[in-house]
């Protein structure tokens, strides 16, 4: 019997196809819409299959590789760049967990290859400390849990097929523990609520979902851990992929904004400098200069980051966690900055809100809300440089 693979092979991302996705990411920004037809052709690219290991028919891209591919489509589509990480970082922590001899979440790349499309469910009202504790309730019952709560920020939320959540199970007070598992779109007592309007990555279309008493069988938890525990594997693998990931969707806003203050100076010329390109501008050519260097020095430590948590032989242990919220609180402040900078360079003509940079700077402005926050990572690291026990009262 003849059996034909119908997988679809990962392509890159060619010049053509990455210029069609930041005109269509300008008309979805402005209609407040989801990026369909960007997300179409993603799926053909088989770009939802870049890091599901190659003997499943996938792009065996591995973190460094991956986290490019991101920062390359960031330039052109931010926001269907960034909601793409959400499933990204799902079957990019599958895979790893894969090779390292787990199976905690086979499920998810088997899912993958069949077309499944996989969403964050992390984002919740009141909490501030992400994956370590929830606001979202897991009541355990015969086979496995009743989940009710409310998750924000769900990226792709138009075509999601899968959520992947955490929630707390309090039914022991004395050791609470947090759970994390997946649910269906499809599945009793999950609603999406179509919410998303935003100054910033309007085209992600992040709605809220609400789970009312949701079963979840226990062959869809991934792990369980105590409250307050960020060293399991599980999550802590793709956790460390999605902030990775998301940081260099915002580096490749970065490279954009400066990349059309650089045509736009080389271009235009000033009466008050006998007709020659502002280019020669000695305060211009320094403005370019400090957004050349920030950028050098984010992508640089980006790219280290990566390749470093790719190599097996480098392990900073405990100090991952520190390096990891560094680069992303890092990655925040020097983008906006780059484009604020851009803003000044390009001049009046880019507050027009159908100036594409514009638009970056709206969508740049989003990095701030990813987690870690500011206070969250200063407190993370500065306990950990000073050896302050974080498993104690926080303050």
């Amino acid at each position: 019997m003849t059996i034909t693979d119908t997988r679809t092979p990962v392509r890159d991302l060619d010049p053509d196809l990455l210029e069609e996705f930041r005109r269509l990411a300008a008309e979805d920004d402005a209609a407040n819409r989801f990026f369909d037809e960007t997300h179409r052709r993603l799926v053909e690219a088989g770009h939802y299959l870049a890091n599901v290991p190659a003997d499943m028919g996938g792009g065996g891209l591995n973190l460094f590789e991956t986290a490019r591919r991101q920062r390359l489509l960031g330039r052109y589509a931010p926001a269907a760049a960034l909601a793409s990480c959400m499933h990204l970082y799902w079957t990019g922590g599958a895979a790893e967990l894969r090779a390292a001899g787990s199976d905690a979440l086979a499920f998810v790349l088997d899912d993958a290859c069949s077309g499944t499309i996989f969403a964050s469910g992390h984002a919740e009202p009141g909490n501030d400390v992400s994956t370590l504790m929830s606001t979202t309730v897991a009541q355990p019952v015969q086979g496995g849990y009743l989940i009710t709560g409310r998750k924000s920020f769900g990226s792709l939320g138009p075509v999601w097929d899968q959520l992947g959540f955490h929630a707390m199970d309090s039914s022991d007070p004395d050791a609470p523990e947090v759970i994390h598992g997946f649910v269906n779109r499809t599945d009793p007592g999950v609603r999406i609520v179509e919410n998303w309007d935003t100054i910033a990555m309007r085209a992600s279309q992040s709605h809220d979902t609400v789970f009312d008493a949701v079963f979840v069988p226990d062959e869809r938890i991934a792990s369980r851990h105590p409250a307050g525990d960020g060293d399991e594997p599980v999550t802590a693998t793709a956790f460390f992929w999605a902030l990775v990931l998301i940081s260099n969707v915002y580096a490749g806003i970065a490279e954009r904004a400066l990349e059309i203050a650089r045509e736009t100076i080389t271009t235009r010329t000033a009466i008050a400098m006998d007709g020659r390109t502002l280019a020669h501008n000695p305060m211009l050519q320094h403005q370019v200069a400090d957004m050349w260097i920030a950028l050098d020095g984010l992508t640089a430590s980006l790219d280290m980051l990566a390749a470093e948590w790719d190599d097996e032989r480098v392990d900073h242990g405990p100090v991952w966690e520190m390096k990891l919220f560094a680069a992303k609180h890092r990655t925040s402040c020097i983008v906006r900055s780059i484009v604020d900078t851009a803003m000044e360079v390009v001049g009046g003509s880019a507050i027009r809100s159908d100036h594409e940079l514009s638009r970056l700077l709206r969508d740049s402005r989003a990095a701030a809300y990813h987690p870690p926050s500011d206070a969250l990572a200063h407190e993370a690291i500065g306990k950990g440089v000073l050896g302050v026990d974080p498993g104690g009262p926080r303050w």
